[in-house]
């Protein structure tokens, strides 16, 4: 009996895993997505025994000893132990977060992380496979230090705002430059459709995100400079996926999502209104017993309990539909490798009745003709699809239209037709007859050669083309104000194409295993194209013939413009036994805008590194396993946002007299003009501990660009109001810290979470004069006060005996006037940042990332003309006008209600727009949660597929913020320069629930 209880327990043993004498294991090894791995070590703990996987990732072991252990290892992936439970395994690597041996993409090539030099932050495929988005800009949202990503509003499609280090212009453009495989990304906005100030358009939304294998943001000038007149705003640079030797794996992926706003307006109901509106009249001096809301018996509109209430923001808002389906295959053998990857995405907004739809097709071709040479291609097809709404910064937009009319009146007329008040669209009218479509189509494509002279010295030629064109048709019937009084149409054809033809020489060499040579000289000729063509139609017979053509009285014009631009550079990296490491480079770039004599500018850049921890002095302390500095310094030039003949004297044709053409004189000449330049130092530290389990990284900068591209006034008698110089200085200056940890990695759990912070400081150091910009001139730009300043009148107190309004006197003449407006805050957060988290357990995944931003102050306009306190007769209220000052000893920043202007909103001079309406912007976001499961390998492999994973995503699923509004990530004047945080009736970042299911074959 006591040997069959022995033999019982080894039984039991055996049959959990834990003795495996003389047993045998097999199985298979992958990636967190189901990509088979081949060359993966598994070795058995404590022996000599192991194995490597085969071409398709599978492996056979004989084990041995009791409670064996195995460990699996491969480059660019976390090391694991793992305690074989069965005879079968499946076992999942997980990228290495921070390994310093991988390698990252840099400007015109590749380079080792040991020997990097310069500030770049990298977002890997792996860390996106997770994340289903509409957009790549999302991917980078809290992920990369240094780098602020927010949507102007959460219009599907629409604007977004990408800062690298601040803001480093005044007029010329901010945006980093977007490089898709080596073609240079046009950012033009192509919608012409008059929206407010909001951009509706997003220069990389026509890009699938799941195409995507990596995203490397190069941040400081030794990174950057290498692009010269581009690199300025940092760069991003987006790697596509291509394919790999052996058989074909084709991959499907769909989501669907369900959207609602996580706020909405609130107004006013009708009983609250009529007892505003009562009091309103009584302050001003009427006779309360003729107050408005009285009996209809007196004279009256009703009494305030008898008025009712009509629900307008119900019909704004809806639950929106995302639907997403992508089918992908790849693969290829030792000659020829290929990627293609298809794509549907359709989107609603929160607020009807906007819509995006994005038709996408990648191709990517890789084939070596021979030994030495080599072809290959890669191409974006796109075509999207907007329904536009006209709804930020846009008084006769969609919400607008909902919000302002008093909630006490009617939707529709007695005779069933749309109630209309005011100079306000009715809702209804605007979301059932709104016809504004945009229609793109987009052409990203680069086809390259590469040709290697000698087995250290290769020649790549390549030539790209981003070709982007927008067709729109919009029409306005006759129950809409802008269709009055017989139907108007407009129509719009842009186009913008840019031609791009690159040559890189590069040299690699390495001699007597210490000294690592790589020097590249290039040229780049490049040509920009845009042309736009519009039509319009007035007086239509009827609201069912809406082509231009069937319109009374046509009109129509054309524009085009072209720049060019010639470009040679050169780069060359120095790396000792991987110690030391020294860049140098230089770019040399001649732009047709600029003029003749000024268009060359030099762009040359530097940077230093020294691995520490190669260093024996470290090495005794056993404490850190990497410790590197790295320095750099360099310029980097400007010329976006400035046209094409900035530098030109310009004449113009339309100047007509008696029905004969004439001409007029358009712009200033200045041959002077050149570039907009920016120079910058970085210096940074590379912190590796507990065996690589927490890696940190930090940076400090400094940017100062001066010779800005800047509109300077000059005096009206010579005809012009402004000229284009180079005057005019600013500087950023800031810190990036990022933390990243790999916690825990065994028997089959994963941990690794990033924090990431930043704080830039923004500065304007030179300036001609105070430039006021955005609606009400609310911002202003002057020396020593940073960009996107508030100038507005700082409301001191609401005074408890009168209720009025006392505005601070800073002149103190006694008198409100523009002189008493000054800077009262901006819309530089103090610091933003990201945290975000990954999980495993066997097959479970779960991913979280958070994003956050402290200090910045946003401009809340629906306060502005909703809590008005009595100056609009047409508008309704804000809840917030019922805590209005009433009576003596009130204690309250609303003030009494009253029709004059100097106590509320408007009069005297100008506007009084206070700092009443100024609001602490501050947030944590939950950006997403993720959890996902995948199915184990046996089960899916008797299936006949590769890898099956289902997953829920929830994204903004809670936000912490003090901002009365409904999103504090907001700019509803977009379109304006140097405005940001401006919120008025903008369509707020919706929170959304996918589920997606991706299978394998």
């Amino acid at each position: 009996m006591h040997k069959f209880y022995q033999l019982v327990v080894v039984l039991l043993l055996l049959s959990r895993g834990l003795l495996a004498q003389n047993a045998t294991v097999s199985g298979i090894v992958q990636t967190a997505d189901g990509e088979t791995l081949p060359g993966v070590t598994i070795a058995l703990k404590g022996t000599n025994q192991g194995t490597t996987t085969n071409a398709e990732g599978r492996f056979v072991l004989s084990l041995s000893g009791t409670n064996p252990t195995l460990i699996v290892s491969a480059i660019g992936y976390v090391t694991q132990e793992v305690n074989p439970v069965g005879t079968t395994l499946t076992l999942t690597l997980q990228p290495d977060v921070r390994q310093l041996s991988e390698v990252v993409i840099t400007g015109y090539g590749e380079q080792s992380r040991k020997s990097l030099t310069s500030a770049i932050s990298t977002v890997k495929g792996a860390d996106l496979k997770t994340i289903p988005v509409a957009s790549p800009d999302q991917l980078l949202q809290g992920r990369a230090p240094g780098v602020q990503v927010q949507a102007n509003s959460g219009v599907p499609g629409g604007g977004i705002f990408i800062r690298v280090r601040g803001t480093n212009s005044v007029n010329a453009g901010n945006d980093p430059l977007y490089v898709v495989d080596g073609v240079f990304i046009n950012n033009t906005n192509l919608v012409a459709t008059g929206l407010g100030n909001q951009v509706p358009s997003n220069p990389i939304a026509d890009l699938n995100p799941a195409d995507i294998e990596s995203i490397e943001i190069l941040k400081d000038a030794n990174a950057t400079a290498i692009y010269g007149s581009r690199g300025a705003n940092g760069v991003v640079l987006i790697t596509t996926k291509r394919g790999k030797s052996g058989k074909t794996r084709l991959t499907f992926d769909t989501y669907q999502g369900w959207s609602r706003a996580a706020k909405v307006f609130s107004l006013v109901n009708g009983p609250q209104l009529a007892l505003l509106e009562n009091e309103r009249f009584i302050n001003d001096g009427g006779n309360p017993a003729q107050v408005p809301y009285r009996s209809v018996a007196s004279g009256g509109l009703g009494l305030p309990d008898e008025q009712p209430t009509y629900d307008r923001i119900s019909d704004l808002f809806r639950t929106a539909r995302t639907s997403n389906y992508e089918l992908s295959a790849s693969g290829g053998n030792d000659k020829t490798q290929f990627y293609v990857g298809g794509g549907y995405f359709r989107q609603e907004s929160i607020v009807r009745p906007s819509n995006f739809e994005r038709y996408s097709l990648r191709i990517n071709v890789d084939n070596r003709v021979n030994d030495r040479f080599r072809l290959g291609t890669s191409t974006a097809l796109a075509r999207t699809v907007r329904n536009v709404s006209s709804n930020d910064n846009n008084p006769a937009g969609v919400i607008n239209s909902a919000l302002y009319p008093r909630s006490n009146l009617p939707v529709f007329n007695t005779d069933g037709s749309y109630a209309k008040y005011g100079n306000f669209d009715n809702h209804l009218a605007l979301i059932q007859n709104l016809n504004n479509n945009a229609v793109g189509s987009r052409i990203i494509s680069n086809v390259f050669g590469v040709y290697d002279l000698l087995p250290t010295l290769s020649l790549r030629s390549s030539w790209s083309i981003d070709f982007n064109d927008m067709y729109e048709n919009n029409y306005n019937n006759t129950l809409l104000l802008a269709g009055q009084p017989r139907g108007t149409a407009t129509s719009f054809l842009s186009r913008d194409i840019t031609l791009l033809n690159e040559q890189v020489l590069t040299y690699r060499q390495t001699f007597a295993d210490r000294h690592s040579v790589q020097v590249l000289v290039g040229n780049t000729i490049q040509q920009n194209t845009f042309q736009r063509t519009t039509l319009s139609g007035q007086q239509f017979p009827s609201n069912d013939l809406q082509t231009i053509a069937s319109s009374a009285t046509q009109t129509g014009s054309s524009t085009r413009s072209q720049a060019g631009l010639l470009s040679f550079f050169g780069k060359a990296n120095y790396s000792f036994r991987d110690r030391y490491s020294l860049d140098a480079s230089l770019r040399a770039d001649a732009s047709s805008r600029f003029g003749v004599s000024r268009r060359w500018g030099y762009f040359p850049s530097v940077g230093l590194g020294w691995r520490l921890s190669e260093e024996a002095f470290v090495r005794d302390l056993n404490t850190f396993d990497e410790l590197k500095l790295r320095a750099s310094w360099g310029l980097t030039g400007n010329q976006a946002g400035i046209s094409d003949f900035a530098s030109l004297g310009l004449w113009q044709g339309g100047a007509n007299y008696l029905d004969l053409p004439g001409t007029a004189p358009l712009q200033l000449a200045n041959s002077d003009l050149s570039w907009e330049t920016t120079r910058q130092w970085n210096v940074g530290l590379d912190v590796a501990v507990l065996k690589r389990r927490l890696f940190v990284e930090l940076n400090y900068y400094d940017k100062y660009t001066y010779g800005l591209l800047l509109n300077v006034p000059v005096p009206r008698k010579l005809g012009y109001s402004s000229v284009v110089q180079n005057f005019g200085a600013v500087s950023n200056r800031g810190v990036e810290v990022q933390l990243t940890g790999n916690w825990f990695n065994r028997a089959g759990f994963t941990w690794s979470s990033t924090l990431n912070l930043s704080r830039n400081i923004n500065r304007i150091e030179t300036l001609a004069a105070p430039i006021t910009t955005g609606s009400r001139d609310i911002f202003r730009l002057e020396e020593g006060a940073p960009l996107y300043s508030f100038w507005l009148y700082h409301q001191t107190r609401v005074n408890p005996q009168t209720g009025d309004a006392e505005y601070q006197d800073v002149n103190g003449d006694g008198a409100l006037t523009v002189a008493d407006r000054r800077l009262v805050g901006n819309a530089w957060p103090n610091f933003f940042g990201g945290f975000t988290n990954n999980l495993t357990y066997k097959g479970f995944d779960l991913g979280l990332n958070l994003y956050f931003e402290q200090g910045a102050r946003i401009m809340n306009m629906n306060r502005f003309f909703l809590v008005h306190g009595g100056t609009q007769r047409n508008i309704g209220y804000f809840p917030e006008q019922l805590d209005r000052w009433q009576r003596d000893g009130d204690v309250t920043t609303v003030p009494r209600l009253t029709t004059n202007p100097n106590n509320n909103n408007y009069g005297g001079i100008v506007q009084n727009l206070s700092d009443r309406y100024l609001e602490d912007g501050s947030f944590v976001r939950l950006r997403t949660l993720s959890l996902g499961y995948t199915v184990p390998q046996p089960v899916v492999s008797r299936l006949g597929l590769a890898s099956v994973r289902a997953y829920v995503q929830a994204t903004n699923l809670f936000t912490l913020t003090p901002y009365s509004g409904l999103d504090p990530e907001v700019n509803s004047q977009s379109g304006v320069g140097n405005t940001k945080n401006f919120d008025w009736a903008t369509v707020p970042q919706p929170r959304t629930l996918q589920v997606g299911l991706t299978i394998g074959l």
